[in-house]
């Protein structure tokens, strides 16, 4: 009762509230009057998947006490509109559909963001009586009032949120589609403008948008910085391509504006929430694209997942700024759910059944954390670029920031090499933080467990390419890097970049091996021969400065940011340049192309001259006998290696779920006691083999520590499949492979020599192959115990049985008074004994 009391009053309020903002008096009721009156708007079209948005976005909007009207500019087909339930879900002006372009036939629904706002200012009174406007998109969540003049919105010079990914502003694209390319400011999402200002863009916004996008010849991903080279952000460039050609200058916050998964800033309360992207707490994500379709709206009672409570992310997270951006994510999805329970509410659906989550989104604790939110002085800061130094615990000293990422894809092999770098990452005392990029299909993204496994920047696959259809998962790292760097906002100096399958063993630092802008740090890949040959002539205008490097890199972020998205570029060049994919021009015994993405690093970094200082002291494949007195960073551990008859091939994991099976494990290395002494040079490589494997099983241990597994000494049964890789694969998932190629021929020795080289060569998927792998040897003495324990049971409860039947069958001779034959006697003793069990069941 008490929480259909509470849902009717709220529901009542939210139609008070909701009839004040159609009716236009929102300025008015907030005591704003000229020149400080002003409009929200927000763009939508006719679908379920704007409806709860829009939803969303309206129920934010009371909540944060935005002062001044709303409107959603809501564009439709006379078709759609037929059919259309939505109408009453915010006070809406209807604009006509130009997602089919009338003139050209073009499909592209983001252009009724510019058209809708044309046609505002055009025939909506509204704009006749407004001083300033805050344009939003739908997929937001309002945490605080948005006011111009408080954020540092003056007239000429808009607020908005950074756009990082518009690098056409610093190429060609610009000069194209302005005369003023100096002009062209990387912003979006979030913009605050005085009216005069919008009514000299608007028009300029939507004649960029059809030019940008009718110039097919410049949608590559190396002008647009669109990983899809499709064109789709064209609406972004029409924008900032309009406000350069008008002379507007934006003044540029990134404090303002956060996507949920990201950590905030110390000091900055961010006012608006973007879910643009997957976020994800633990093994609870959420995905807008999942609900594309989603009549959620309509559909009485019904909530997305509900989230984690703040109690559990309390226990989850002791870093007090991660634990900000965890709040942030279920805020966001909880101020969504609740929004959505107050519209069925008003919208005459039954009362919900009580449930502890519908308890806490109306419970006080709730309240608490979702009030309106007020900008302090450090997200009011505009971008500047500021040197941030880092202490490393030397005193007198301070260093540059460092960040390292490393790339994966949602599959349990990269799993358990995640926990494998990040464990070992927090040991090796690496200074700043980690992030992983996690390359993922929206249907991956479902299944996938394993969210929680390292800080994360969730990134669309690129596994198949959008263009050419080419099966390529190798494109996700440069791809993963491309992303990452438009949508995060780092005060990074140096950026370290990593493969999931090392382990690292202390520090990597660019004081340390020499780094500077302009001069990255990596590790020799000697077996790239195409940098001596036509390849890189035919790649690359500088062959020259063309470097066999890999595996780990240091780059200085200016760096990067320029090398980027040429790594990618290049990538995709050498990747359809099949003609020269043969061994001799490549050095890759397979021939298929495989190490495309390597290639597109050399060829991309040689493009911009940067030379590279390469250090052999950084890097050791374990199995490789180690250079003396080198104290090595990193293990890479893409080959096999063995240590007498034990031997570790991470390919034979590829299916292995060690990660949530608890205390499941790879088989142990022999104990460094029983190793041969007499060499010294393989006792150091066995000895470095043993440490790699150690590692990734204490690595192991650790998560299922963390993972709250049952003490490991009270478990009975020991699980066999710990030791056995088929044991552990689930069903064969129906992912394509990359290749389906034979195995080079071991007993060449020369092809042996070579394939030790290739790293990556056993990304190559054939399944038919891995199937034949025999297993490394194992024993299992408690579990053949069990099995004598388990036949002598048996065999004890067949002789009681008997023992119990003969009984039985004498205590009936004994009773019987009269004389029968043999065999009646038998016949009844056995008929006896049936009824004597009929008796006792």
């Amino acid at each position: 009762m008490a929480l259909g009391k509470f849902l009717s009053f709220l529901a009542a309020a939210v139609v008070v509230v909701a009839g004040l903002s159609m009716s236009g008096g929102g300025a008015q009721e907030s005591g704003l009057e000229a020149p400080y009156r002003i409009h929200t708007l927000f763009s939508v079209e006719c679908q379920n998947y704007f409806d709860w948005q829009t939803v969303g976005l309206m129920h934010s909007y009371r909540k944060a006490r935005q002062p001044g009207p709303i409107t959603r500019l809501l564009s439709c087909t006379e078709e759609e509109k037929k059919g259309y339930k939505g109408m009453d879900l915010a006070p809406t002006l209807e604009v006509p559909s130009m997602s089919r372009n009338p003139k050209t036939g073009d499909w592209y629904p983001a252009i009724n963001k510019p058209a809708g706002i044309v046609h505002w200012l055009k025939y909506s009174k509204d704009a006749e009586n407004v001083d300033w406007v805050v344009i939003l998109d739908a997929d937001m969540i309002i945490r605080g009032p948005i006011i111009p003049w408080e954020l540092g919105a003056e007239k000429g010079r808009p607020v908005a949120a950074y756009y990082g990914y518009l690098v056409g502003c610093d190429n060609i694209l610009a000069k194209l589609h302005t005369q003023h390319p100096e002009l062209c400011d990387k912003v979006g999402g979030l913009l605050a403008m005085h009216i005069d200002d919008l009514r000299a863009l608007a028009p300029m916004w939507l004649s960029k948008t059809e030019e940008v996008r009718e110039d097919r010849a410049h949608w590559a991903t190396n002008y647009t910085g669109d990983i899809y080279g499709t064109g789709w952000i064209s609406e972004m460039y029409g924008y900032s391509f309009g406000a350069a050609e008008v002379g507007l200058r934006h003044k540029i916050n990134d404090n303002l504006m956060i996507y949920p998964g990201y950590v905030p800033r110390e000091g900055v309360e961010p006012i608006l929430l973007h879910y643009g992207l997957p976020f994800s707490v633990g093994n609870w994500s959420f995905s807008k694209l999942e609900h594309h379709e989603d009549n959620i709206v309509y559909d009485c009672g019904r909530l997305f997942p509900e989230p984690p409570y703040p109690k559990e992310l309390k226990e989850r997270e002791s870093d007090p700024n991660k634990r900000r951006a965890l709040f942030l994510n279920i805020e966001c999805i909880n101020t969504l759910n609740e929004g959505l329970l107050l519209h069925h509410a008003a919208h005459g659906c039954p009362k919900p059944k009580w449930s502890k989550y519908l308890s806490f989104l109306r419970s006080k604790t709730f309240a608490e954390l979702t009030q309106p939110k007020q900008l302090t002085p450090k997200s009011r800061q505009m971008m500047e670029d500021i040197v941030h130094k880092q202490d490393v615990g030397e005193p007198g000293k301070s260093y540059p920031k460092i960040h390292t990422i490393f790339s994966t894809e949602c599959s349990l092999y990269f799993d358990w090499q995640t926990v494998g770098l990040v464990h070992s990452f927090h040991q090796s005392g690496q200074p700043g933080g980690i992030t992983r990029l996690l390359s993922c299909t929206e249907e991956d993204l479902k299944e996938y467990k394993g969210h929680d496994l390292a800080p994360t920047h969730y990134v669309p696959s690129m596994s198949r390419h959008p263009l050419t259809g080419d099966w390529y998962p190798a494109i996700n790292k440069p791809a993963a890097v491309v992303h990452w760097l438009n949508h995060v906002k780092t005060d990074a100096e140096y950026i370290v970049i990593l493969d999931a399958d090392m382990i690292m063993r202390g520090p990597i630092t660019p004081w340390e091996f020499n780094a500077a802008k302009g001069r990255p740090v990596s590790t020799p890949y000697e077996y790239l021969i195409g940098c001596d040959n036509e390849l890189a002539r035919i790649h690359t205008r500088h062959p020259d400065a063309c470097n066999k490097v890999g595996g780990v890199i240091i780059m200085h972020i200016s760096d990067l940011k320029r090398f980027a998205l040429l790594w990618l570029h290049k990538t995709e060049e050498v990747r359809a340049d099949m003609a020269h994919w043969s061994k001799n021009i490549t050095g890759d015994i397979y021939e298929a192309g495989w190490i495309s993405e390597m290639y597109g690093y050399s060829f991309g970094a040689a493009e911009l001259n940067l030379r590279h200082v390469i250090s052999d002291e950084i890097l050791i494949y374990p199995g490789y006998v180690p250079a003396p007195g080198v104290n090595y960073r990193v293990f890479h551990y893409g080959l096999e290696f063995r240590v007498g008859s034990w031997s570790f091939d991470k390919a034979k994991w590829r299916h292995a779920d060690v990660v949530n099976k608890c205390w499941a494990k790879f088989p142990d290395p022999p104990d460094p006691s029983t190793l041969d002494r007499s060499d010294k040079d393989s006792l150091r490589r066995d000895l470095l083999s043993i440490e790699c494997m150690n590692s990734l099983n204490e690595a192991l241990h650790h998560h299922h520590e963390q993972m709250q597994c049952p003490d490991p000494n009270s478990l009975s049964t020991p699980t066999r499949e710990t030791l056995d890789p088929h044991s552990l694969s689930p069903p064969t998932r129906k992912t394509p492979d990359p290749l389906s190629l034979s195995s080079p021929n071991r007993e060449t020795t020369s092809e042996i020599t070579a394939s030790r080289k290739f790293e990556k060569l056993e990304e190559i998927d054939a399944s038919n192959k891995s199937q034949e792998l025999s297993p490394p040897a194992e024993t299992n003495q408690t579990f053949t115990s069990m099995r004598f324990w388990i036949i002598g049971l048996w065999i004890f409860s067949i002789f009681g049985f008997l023992a119990v039947m003969s009984m039985m069958i004498s205590r009936q001779k004994g009773q019987r008074k009269r004389s029968k034959s043999y065999k009646s006697k038998r016949r009844t003793s056995y008929s006896g004994f049936w009824d004597r069990n009929v008796e006792i069941s």
